[in-house]
């Protein structure tokens, strides 16, 4: 057993409170997720119910447990043991579910990444993690390799260009589960921190379990005959959930999509009759101006998180379909949604309540918990919460045993949380969590830059955008040719979905006697 991440979690004092009301959350001491997920649903009898609904076809619960054992065999082979990090890297798709699926299986621990991030991305999470191994779908290879090259990732393993199809050829299709704790690290998420440098969430087993019993058993009743689809990646727990534990855990399907454009999210909902979709306010609000012609009787159930849902968004959705989006609040330190509201309980504009097996609170600037009727910092407590990997962050997440998640909130007399702003520098634009000082630093690294701040500007798509106000070096002028030049530059060092989408040229930044920024007046 490599012991890397047991050895860095907080100490105990510094865990948030954790309780299982539930008796679905009461797990046994002996617990691997991919058995109760995988397993177990074929020895239940569901091996020939639909698991993944693609394009090419259809994948049962026992082609995916053959495909994941393979898998697994395939790592064990190349040398993984239980407590090693994994670094995975895809597109949503059956290879990719699978990969996670064997990673769980093998006890190991992992790293899944967003497609889009970068080198200088992806050399922070491997310098945190430190991962001995890599699967990586071969047409997002190349920043890898960037990593790699510096000694960062020993095994890099890709997929769709023969590499571990070959492996797997050859490897048997029956795998024995390795025999880990309910309390043993099984995923490292990682996050932005609003300095830029990113923070890992630590989950154990029973923690992926517990946000399909409270999420998908309570919030949206999953059932064997529902398909979930929708547009976040593995690479955010939000994803991880509702589009392969969700259903898995309750023997349903799921329909990946690799490029979740509007065009492309309808078509699958028509081709596989999906029932649940998953995405952010701002697609929502892109699919609603797509929806004519559109056959969309299967869908019930509409789910939106990552950032807050304007009431315009959520009644222009349900005038043209007769759904209510489900609206959420979740964290990555959290695994996913705690607090929401379905059906008949909705309130639009409004987040919702906590969900069974969650309690929350505004709390005030002395962490005292406020009454009815009160705006404060958002805390919450449950069955999941926040375990930074070796990071001095844990003291500023949790206080007094709360989850604070850097929102404030305000309760009304009847338990619904409303959403009023973010308490720091982070930006959520589109469902992304952007660190502002991260994009300033790949703005300083061009010559025509003297300073900049950057900050998040109300938009009507996109709910923020990124801004960038910038101080030139003598001699430059800010014109459009130099805001296009500014924003590619960004692109080519930080994921694309971090570019600043507006750029204003500035003689000075405001700041205070002391030399501080002070981004409130940039905000003002």
């Amino acid at each position: 057993m490599d012991t890397f991440a047991r050895d860095r979690l907080p100490p105990k004092e510094l865990w948030p409170r954790l309780h299982f009301d539930l008796p679905e959350l009461r797990y046994p001491d002996r617990l691997n997720c991919a058995t109760v997920l995988l397993d177990d649903a074929v020895a239940e009898g569901h091996g020939e119910r639909p698991a993944i609904l693609t394009d090419a076809g259809t994948i049962t619960y026992r082609e995916l447990l053959g495909r994941a054992n393979r898998i697994a065999n395939v790592l064990t082979g190349a040398g993984v043991a239980p407590g090693n990090r994994v670094l995975l890297r895809g597109y949503n798709g059956a290879e990719m579910y699978a990969t996670w699926l064997a990673v769980m299986k093998t006890g190991a621990i992992a790293v899944t990444t967003m497609p889009m991030l970068r080198a200088p991305e992806l050399t922070a999470i491997v310098a945190k993690a430190r991962p001995a191994f890599a699967l990586c779908d071969h047409r997002l290879q190349s920043e890898l390799q960037a990593v790699t090259a510096e000694g960062g990732v020993g095994t890099t393993i890709t997929w769709g260009a023969g590499d571990l199809e070959a492996r797997m050829a050859k490897s048997f299709d029956r795998f024995v589960n390795a025999d880990t704790a309910a309390d043993d690290v099984c995923l490292l998420a990682f996050t932005s921190g609003t300095t830029g440098q990113p923070k890992a969430c630590m989950h154990f087993h029973r923690d992926v379990l517990a946000m399909a019993d409270v999420v998908a058993r309570h919030l949206l009743h999953t059932a064997p005959d529902d398909v979930y689809a929708g547009s976040p990646p593995l690479g955010f727990t939000f994803g991880l959930g509702a589009l392969l534990v969700f259903p898995l855990r309750f023997r349903a399907a799921t329909a990946p999509i690799e490029a979740p454009a509007p065009a492309t999210v309808l078509a699958a909902i028509e081709r596989h009759g999906v029932t649940c979709l998953f995405t952010a306010p701002f697609a929502y609000r892109a699919l609603a101006a797509e929806l004519a012609l559109r056959k969309l009787s299967s869908l019930k159930r509409c789910v939106s998180a990552g950032e807050f849902l304007p009431k315009s968004v959520s009644d222009t959705w349900f005038e043209k379909t007769g759904i209510r989006i489900i609206d959420g609040i979740g964290a990555t330190e959290m695994i996913h949604i705690f607090i929401s509201a379905g059906g008949d309980e909705i309130r639009p504009g409004s987040t919702g309540k906590p969900l069974p097996g969650y309690r929350a609170c505004v709390l005030d600037d002395d962490g005292k918990p406020m009454p009815p009727g009160s705006t404060g910092r958002l805390a919450v407590t449950g069955p999941t919460g926040c375990r930074y990997l070796d990071d001095e962050r844990q003291r500023d997440y949790v206080l007094d045993g709360w989850n604070v998640t850097g929102d404030l909130y305000r309760v009304d007399e009847d338990g619904y949380f409303w959403f009023v702003s973010r308490t720091d520098d982070m930006i959520v634009s589109a469902g992304y969590n952007i660190a502002g000082p991260e994009v300033e630093w790949a703005l300083l690294a061009h010559p025509a830059v003297r300073e900049c701040a950057v900050i998040g500007a109300a938009d009507p798509e996109r709910g923020t955008i990124v801004k960038a106000c910038i101080v030139l070096a003598p001699g430059r002028a800010g014109d459009i040719a130099l805001v296009k030049e500014l924003q590619d530059f960004v692109k080519q060092r930080i994921a694309p979905y971090k570019y600043p989408r507006v750029i204003e040229f500035l003689e000075t930044l405001p700041k205070t006697a002391t030399g501080k920024l002070q981004r409130k007046a940039l905000r003002k």
